[in-house]
């Protein structure tokens, strides 16, 4: 024991160089020692505090360990983050780019791709018909066929055996025993060279086909078995023909796509086939047959690329469901199928055979509405000019297999159905049965006044109307749309007779006393006006009633009258922010500033998120020359009101009048931040730029607001200062399609034709004007066109009635004042 102790002590290595100042000895000085309770104890304290002590570190070594090896991956990034700007650009190839990528090619070398052919020895006919003739299978050739001349036995005559007639000359060879293969050579060649001509013009050169015959014909040319190779390279050759000579010829490229099916190229046919799509986009058969081809998730893509093109395709909707394997998606693909073809018995015969019993039953009826009916018959005796024989067809046919509940939704789609055909009769006479069925719906008549008045004579609307009225005497649109019409025509007196009868069924009306006032005072019959507004006050008491009667003393210059009005309504409505704003506005023409600033305060304490009042304040202190107040009023009205467009372009527009571009820019910058989406912002943006930079913002503003009619306008006014007349003019065109109330536009659009386009366009201009009723231009939806509505806009007309429902002398004023100019309007060209 002593032993083996002394030598477990001199194995221990107690050299300097195994030292360590904080560890100590590699080997444990007290190894040897026991090892008691309180030294397990202190042991387990040690690791504790080991663990704690390692805990608290971790936080910062794991984010150490995190930074080391982002910095590694920032240096040496993996090929996956090489390539990640090119795979987020993925997401922008479209379905078609991606179908047209080419396959991978053969990336053997050329030495493996081309081997060297094995050497064949060519042998004469005659070895072919001797063993023709005696059926039998050699290897090799026999020694005695070389020493007696080709003859199998010495017998002379060339025999088999020696009885003759053991094999009789048939059908396998010619008699004399012999089989000529270069004659059956020039027999095929001879006959592909027939077949050839049949197909070519010996006259032009260019290839003639018969498209109804041709796929027959080549069926035949097609080989059964994979001997006849020349034949295919002839087919292939001849469909490749055609393919170039006529490349827009559907059945070309389904024969060539099947010929290479056949014989095994079958990436090949597919790709055949998707070019042919490229060049027949309009062929149902091209598009199936590449369906066909395709597997099936890329089948699905070749559906979808089909039904974009020829979205009234029968065959390819059902295509598209076959090719679904769940029975909700079919259900989804025919009911998109129905929405684009309703009138398909075949589509709907499939949808209801998926639906459940219910729901089956629904469809029916639904299909029995949309499917080809007597409908169609109507609309062609309309178009005729059958009026009598199309009414009495619509009267028998309009209310077989409708649901009860159905039928005036589905009686007023079918009436828009037939206005979208231009067969005007038979809409006349759905609204004429639909009134007779519901003759208190105050919506149906809406709907065949519209009709009458969009499509009929003015004595067929007015008939309408006394109708309307008779049975829906609480509709005030209806008499409202009545007196309209006989004060279009002139007949002033007529008009107030239908109002005074819409007294007497609506005797407290707001629209009725505000119509009456209208009436008179546009017919320069100030004092009936003031009349009725005073008995309106007593009956009817409403904040827009005090605001008209306010407006009408105003006009006339009764100023004292319009305050005293405004203060009274004021105590009633004093949260109605109009009130307070021709307040102020009378005021202020009064050279009254003080008592202007005040009343536009006090209207900001009611109503603080009024944006007109916030604007006129601040172009009051404007006009006075307090440019540091208006500021600061227009940074408060922004808190109050955030991400509101018309106050940011105000506060651009009072740094660039005060001649401070820099921060003009600065703050339309912050604006853009804030309402991105907003067109009146991105408009004043295009001309805040120099000239050379204006194309690119009206880029920019038109990936924002594509369809925003002050983007429009914008790009309309660049083209013309660019002298783009053309395009100008087609610009202000879509400008007043996307939005007729813009009168803006209209004034614009008008300035336009008076310096460069004809009088018939200038008159076009006019009548559609008139035709929409456009508002007057600077009092549009923009912010500065609410606040333009002071006395000079106000001023009365000349009664006449086609100045009436369109300021067209304010518009065309407007155009010919120099609507162009820098406030607010873009710089004219």
């Amino acid at each position: 024991m002593k032993k083996s102790q002394a030598a477990d002590d001199d194995d221990e290595d107690l050299n300097d160089t195994n030292y360590d100042e904080f560890n100590g000895y590699a080997g444990s000085l007290f190894s040897s020692g026991p090892y008691e309770k309180d030294d397990e104890e202190a042991d387990a304290i040690y690791a504790a505090l080991d663990k704690r002590m390692d805990e608290r570190r971790k936080e910062r070594r794991e984010q150490r360990e995190k930074e080391e090896i982002e910095k590694y991956r920032m240096e040496r990034p993996k090929i996956q983050q090489q390539f990640s700007d090119l795979k987020r650009k993925l997401a922008e190839v479209t379905e078609e780019e991606w179908l047209s990528i080419p396959e991978v090619g053969d990336a053997r070398n050329k030495r493996q791709r081309n081997p060297r052919y094995e050497k064949l020895t060519p042998v004469p006919d005659s070895f072919f018909a001797k063993h023709l003739q005696t059926g039998e299978n050699h290897t090799s050739v026999d020694p005695r066929q070389t020493q007696f001349g080709g003859l199998n036995t010495p017998y002379p005559g060339g025999l088999n055996t020696p009885y003759p007639g053991g094999m009789t000359p048939g059908l396998m060879t010619p008699g004399t025993g012999e089989l000529d293969m270069r004659k059956i050579g020039q027999a095929r060649n001879t006959l592909m060279d027939m077949r050839l001509s049949q197909v070519s013009d010996s006259v032009s050169g260019q290839t003639v086909v018969d498209p109804k015959g041709y796929l027959t014909d080549l069926n035949s040319m097609i080989p059964t078995h994979g001997g006849d190779i020349n034949d295919i390279k002839k087919a292939r050759l001849l469909l490749k023909s055609v393919r170039e000579t006529n490349p827009h010829h559907p059945p070309a490229w389904i024969a060539s796509a099947r010929l290479e099916e056949v014989t095994g190229k079958l990436q090949v046919a597919r790709n055949l086939i998707m070019k042919g799509t490229e060049m027949c986009p309009k062929s149902e058969d091209v598009w199936l047959e590449a369906a066909r081809l395709q597997p099936g998730d890329t089948a699905k893509a070749v559906v979808a690329q089909a039904v974009r093109h020829l979205p009234q395709s029968v065959r390819i909707y059902i295509r598209a469901a076959e090719l679904e394997t769940d029975i909700r998606a079919k259900k989804r693909v025919l009911r998109k199928a129905l929405e684009h073809v309703p009138n398909s018995v075949r589509l709907w015969k499939a949808a209801v055979e998926l639906e459940e019993p219910e729901d089956a039953r629904i469809m029916l009826s639904r299909a029995v509405e949309c499917c080809p009916t007597s409908v169609e018959d109507a609309e062609e005796c309309d178009k005729a000019g059958s009026v009598a024989t199309c009414q009495a067809v619509m009267r028998a046919v309009i209310g077989i297999g409708i649901e009860e509940e159905d039928r005036k939704h589905t009686w007023m789609e079918d009436a828009d159905s037939c206005v979208a055909h231009n067969a005007l009769e038979c809409a006349r006479a759905i609204y004429a049965y639909a009134l007779q069925v519901f003759p208190s719906k105050k919506s149906v008549w809406l709907r065949a006044a519209y009709f009458e008045k969009n499509h009929g004579t003015r004595e067929s609307l007015e008939a309408l109307l006394q109708r309307a009225v008779a049975h829906c005497p609480k509709a005030e649109v209806l008499w409202l749309m009545g007196a309209k019409s006989k004060w279009l025509a002139g007949d002033v007196p007529a008009a107030r007779s239908i109002l005074a009868l819409a007294f007497q069924a609506n005797p407290n009306s707001e629209e009725i006393w505000l119509a009456a006032v209208k009436l008179e005072s546009e017919n320069n019959e100030y004092e009936r006006a003031r009349r009725l507004l005073a008995k309106a006050r007593s009956s009817a008491p409403t904040a827009r009633v005090f605001m008209k009667s306010v407006k009408l003393e105003w006009v006339l210059g009764n100023i004292a009258a319009a305050q005293e009005l405004c203060e009274e309504a004021l105590k009633h409505y004093e949260d109605f922010p109009k009130l307070w704003m021709m307040k102020g506005q009378i005021e202020e023409q009064e050279e009254l500033m003080e008592k202007a600033r005040e009343a536009y305060n006090q209207g900001l304490k009611k109503c603080p998120h009024s944006t007109p009042l916030w604007l006129l304040l601040s172009r009051l202190e404007e006009k006075v020359g307090q440019l540091t107040r208006a500021r600061a009023i227009l940074e408060k009205s922004r808190l109050k009101n955030p991400k509101n467009p018309g106050l940011w372009l105000e506060s651009v527009r009072l740094e660039y009048r005060a001649g401070l571009k820099n921060i003009a820019n600065t703050l339309m910058a912050k604006a853009l931040q804030e309402c991105p989406n907003s067109g009146v912002l991105w408009s004043e943006a295009i001309f805040l730029e120099a000239r050379p930079q204006r194309k690119t913002k009206s880029v920019d503003a038109l990936k924002k607001c594509e369809h925003d009619p002050h983007v429009l306008l914008a790009v309309a006014k660049l083209f013309w200062s660019e002298r783009k007349i053309t395009k100008a003019r087609e610009w202000f065109h879509r400008t007043v399609k996307i939005d007729s109330d813009l009168g803006d536009a209209w004034a614009f659009f008008y300035k336009f034709e008076l310096q460069h386009g004809t009088e018939e366009q200038r008159e076009e201009v006019r009548r559609r004007c008139e035709s929409c009723g456009a508002p007057c231009p600077r009092t549009s939806r923009t912010g500065r066109g609410r606040l333009g509505r002071s006395l000079c806009w106000w001023q009365p007309t000349s009664g006449t009635p086609s100045d009436c429902p369109v300021r067209w002398g304010v518009v065309l004023g407007a155009a010919r004042g120099g609507v162009c100019g820098r406030e607010g309007w873009g710089e004219g060209p």
